[in-house]
């Protein structure tokens, strides 16, 4: 197949400097510009995940001005934005968009295996280094048919895993008195299908931790009526509800389950309560959903590139934009911390096997944690802490406290985990 990457080596193999393109190019690199694109979700079912972008954006072009130094020579940074419209097929198209018409020299994506994994896919197959996060590292690796002992060349990834959601989950479950029966809404895309994977996934460690699972099948994104699988649950007696679900579907399911009666103790909608903007609209409906927190102002790390606490980072963000702070701001950030790191360590940002053993070396102390991709738990995968929290309604402001740490004992409680009603 050929390749951007095959391109650039048998140019090089003829001693010729070349672009994508196919035109000639001095043979030296000093001083030229570095793109970096970016595929994010900024409209579709996936936007609030994006709401960030601009502000981080905004951020890193602002104390990188006219550009970085990187072996004794300043480069312009340039940076080329692509909406995936929260489609796998779009996220595709925009990575080849970026590896052949712009003709990136690193690629970084964000927001669900919906996004990352077509991207990473695009990058691997093209020789392009691509650095990947928010989303758990089994449906990134696996989902793109990662081996674990091979990993992969040009394509590095850091997030919690499944493991730590569920430790999370079960954690904030055990802290509530229940009967044990666990209704999950599991959708049939790579999130829904990695959690619900019988080997890998929520399965197997519910039935050794003594909860009993009511799994009622894979539903489709954007489902309208979650009827069958509320009258499922109200039969089985199911009292702590589980998912992994777009905030649309959420909405859909909590208002059908208080019209149907449905009232469960613990209610869990990763993805969809996420999100200050999907809570608020929800009123005293929102009062004790749980969910993982994979960033917060309460997390006791710092930021690499502007030296701002994980506080500081989110007040900035409120002040600057006039809404409130999101999970998805600290993991953007950090996406661009680890690039700009990764680039200013390079023997040549313009060398695609240079700036990928750049990532492959990256060891720093980020707002969202240490990201170290030597630590695995596979190849190409670094790991970053995850906690439990609950939202509670302080007038119309939706406030989330940290209610579970016992993986992570650094990340301080802010409150305590109790049944909803």
């Amino acid at each position: 197949m050929f390749t951007r990457r095959r391109f650039m080596q048998s140019a090089a193999a003829s001693g010729l400097a070349v672009s994508a393109s196919g035109l000639a190019l001095p043979a030296y690199a000093q001083n030229k510009p570095i793109k970096i694109g970016f595929v994010t979700p900024q409209t579709g079912p996936l936007a609030i995940f994006a709401e960030p972008d601009a502000f981080t954006l905004d951020q890193f072009k602002a104390k990188i001005g006219d550009g970085i130094m990187i072996n004794g020579a300043k480069h312009p940074v340039e940076f080329i934005v692509k909406d995936s419209q929260s489609s796998s097929n779009r996220a595709s198209s925009a990575a080849q968009e970026l590896i052949f018409e712009d003709e990136v020299n690193l690629i970084l994506a964000t927001s669900t295996p919906d996004t990352t994994n077509p991207v990473a896919d695009q990058a691997e197959l093209n020789g392009v280094a691509c650095i990947t996060n928010d989303t758990p590292w089994q449906p990134h690796f696996f989902g793109r048919g990662g081996d674990p002992a091979a990993g992969f060349q040009y394509t590095y990834h850091f997030f919690w895993g499944l493991e730590d959601v569920i430790s999370v989950f079960m954690g904030m479950w055990d802290k509530v008195e229940t009967n044990k029966v666990v209704g999950a809404l599991w959708p049939n895309d790579p999130d829904g299908n990695g959690w619900s994977h019988p080997e890998l996934g929520f399965p197997p460690v519910m039935a050794e931790r003594g909860y009993t699972l009511v799994d009622t099948g894979r539903y489709q994104n954007m489902t309208d009526d979650f009827s069958a699988q509320i009258s499922a649950f109200k039969e089985a007696g199911v009292e702590i509800v589980t998912g992994v679900q777009i905030p649309p579907d959420f909405t859909t399911f909590w208002t059908q389950a208080a019209q149907q009666g449905f009232n469960p103790k613990v209610m869990q909608a990763a993805k969809a309560t996420e999100f200050p903007q999907a809570i608020a609209p929800l009123g005293d409906r929102a009062n004790g959903l749980s969910v993982e927190v994979w960033w917060s102002p309460h997390h006791p790390f710092a930021s690499s590139f502007t030296g701002q606490s994980s506080k500081e980072l989110a007040d900035a963000y409120e002040a600057g934009t006039g809404n409130g702070w999101t999970m998805p701001l600290g993991f953007k950030h950090s996406l661009f911390e680890v690039a700009i790191d990764a680039l200013q360590r390079t023997e040549d940002p313009t060398d695609a096997d240079a700036l990928a053993k750049a990532i492959s070396e990256t060891n720093l102390d980020t707002v969202v944690g240490n990201v170290n991709f030597a630590n695995g738990p596979v190849p190409n995968v670094a790991k970053t802490p995850l906690v439990g929290g609950q939202w509670r309604m302080d007038g119309s402001t939706p406030v989330l406290d940290i209610v579970e740490n016992s993986d992570h004992p650094d990340i301080p409680l802010t409150g305590e985990m109790k049944p909803i009603g």
